[in-house]
C-alpha cells in the first residue's frame, strides 16, 4: 500500500493591527511577503481615525473584535509616544497589559485564536539601524551622513536600544541627520533594502515576534 502524501499545513490568517501607513506599508512590502511563504497570511488593519495615537484599551478592543474573522491577531506599534503609557512601563509591560486588557473583552478565547501584542522599542524607526548604508536609497545622501547614523547605531547593542526621550528617539536622531527623511515615504523602502533577515539579526525583540507568527501554522 503506498504511503499516503505529506499533508500540507493550512493556511492561517494573522491580523496585524498598525498605527499608521508606514507600519502598513511594512507588512504589506517586507513581512507579509515572508510569512506566506509559511502559511501565515498577513494583513494590515489600521484603526480608523486613530493618527498614530491608539490606547491599550482601544488597541485591546479592535483586537478583540478581530478575532472573529481571524486566525491570530498582534500588533505592530511603536512604545514611544503611545497615549497613556505609564511611569516606568516597559514595552513588555505594555505588551502584558494589551494582553490583559484583550482577556478581559475578547469574547473568544487565546487558546483558539492567538491574540498578542507587540509594542516595538522604541519605534518603528529603530529598525532602519540594523543597516544604515540602507539609507542611500535617498537621493543626495552623502557618506557623511551614513556614517553618522553609523556612528548612533555603533553606541548601543540593538537598534532597539536606542532610547525614547523626547530628542533621543530612533527617528529624532534620523532627522537630526537627514533632515529630508519622511518616514511613510523612506521608512518602507529603507526596509526592504535591508532585508526582514538582517533586521532579525539585528533586533531580538522584533525577531522574536516573527518567530511567533510563523509557530501558527504547524509544520508537521
Amino acid at each position: 500500500m503506498a504511503d499516503e502524501p505529506a499533508r500540507r499545513p493550512s493556511v492561517k490568517r494573522a491580523a496585524i493591527v498598525v498605527e499608521g501607513d508606514t507600519e502598513e506599508e511594512f507588512i504589506k512590502q517586507v513581512l507579509a511577503p515572508h510569512l506566506i511563504d509559511r502559511g501565515v497570511v498577513a494583513d494590515a488593519m489600521k484603526p480608523r481615525s486613530q493618527g498614530g495615537n491608539i490606547s491599550a484599551d482601544r488597541l485591546a478592543r479592535t483586537m478583540a473584535k478581530l478575532s472573529w474573522n481571524f486566525d491570530a491577531v498582534t500588533t505592530l506599534v511603536d512604545f514611544y509616544g503611545f497615549k497613556g503609557k505609564q511611569p516606568g512601563e516597559t514595552a513588555t509591560d505594555l505588551e502584558e497589559r494589551i494582553n490583559l486588557g484583550v482577556s478581559q473583552c475578547s469574547p473568544r478565547s487565546i487558546d483558539t485564536v492567538p491574540q498578542f501584542a507587540y509594542v516595538q522599542r522604541h519605534e518603528f524607526e529603530a529598525l532602519l539601524y540594523s543597516h544604515p548604508a540602507a539609507f542611500n536609497i535617498i537621493p543626495g545622501l552623502s557618506p557623511n551622513t551614513v556614517h553618522a547614523l553609523e556612528q548612533i547605531a555603533g553606541q548601543f547593542e540593538s537598534p532597539e536600544d536606542i532610547n525614547d526621550n523626547l530628542d533621543t528617539a530612533p527617528s529624532k536622531r534620523i532627522t537630526s541627520v537627514v533632515p529630508n527623511f519622511k518616514k511613510r515615504l523612506h521608512g518602507p523602502a529603507i526596509a526592504t533594502q535591508i532585508g526582514l533577515e538582517a533586521i532579525r539579526t539585528a533586533c531580538p525583540r522584533f525577531h522574536a515576534w516573527v518567530e511567533r507568527l510563523e509557530s501558527l501554522v504547524d509544520p508537521r
